[in-house]
């Protein structure tokens, strides 16, 4: 059974029964997940920005759309509009099918991995969370990635509060740390 027949046979009447809410369709759902990927050495190297939008696109299955700097800052040498990142936002199927893979083949590969934070909810039921390289994901050939990169993964529901955003995605199988 994947993520979305899940959700759907288990997920919904234990939420709905859990905060006795009186129709689905005040059930919480995952609208979102959005995967930013910055790249610090894009100054150095022009190819360093093509290679993480590939290794993005091998990880989620979707083309990344280039992020560019909101502003200047000298410090950093970098101009406003120069391209610093890349970006993927996944709904329907590929959403589901990346959360099944996330949760089940590739926070397990992290070293030391006792669960995720329940820290990094932000108020309105979203979650973020920081992964320091791509190499946990299956699909990343070790032996050709030149550099370990980082991305971060938000989750964005529909929850009103993060109490309910959190019981949607413990549901789902993102394994929280047991404090």
């Amino acid at each position: 059974m994947n993520l979305k027949e899940r959700y759907k046979k288990e997920v919904v009447p234990a939420m709905k029964e859990k905060f006795e809410y009186k129709s689905i369709m005040q059930v919480p759902k995952l609208e979102k997940i959005v995967i930013n990927m910055g790249v610090s050495d894009v100054k150095e190297s022009s190819k360093a920005l093509d290679i993480a939008m590939k290794d993005l696109e091998i990880i989620t299955g979707q083309k990344p759309v280039p992020t560019k700097a909101k502003k200047s800052v000298a410090a950093f040498k970098l101009r406003e509009g120069m391209n610093i990142g890349c970006k993927v936002t996944l709904r329907g199927d590929k959403m589901y099918d990346f959360a099944t893979r996330f949760f089940n083949v590739a926070l397990p590969r992290v070293r030391d991995f006792r669960g995720v934070s329940d820290k990094s909810f932000d108020g309105r039921g979203n979650y973020a969370m920081g992964i320091k390289e791509q190499m946990i994901f299956p699909e990343i050939e070790y032996d050709k990635v030149d550099k370990a990169r980082g991305m971060d993964i938000i989750f964005v529901t529909s929850a009103k509060s993060d109490k309910e955003a959190q019981a949607l995605l413990e549901m789902l199988g993102l394994p929280f740390a047991k404090n």
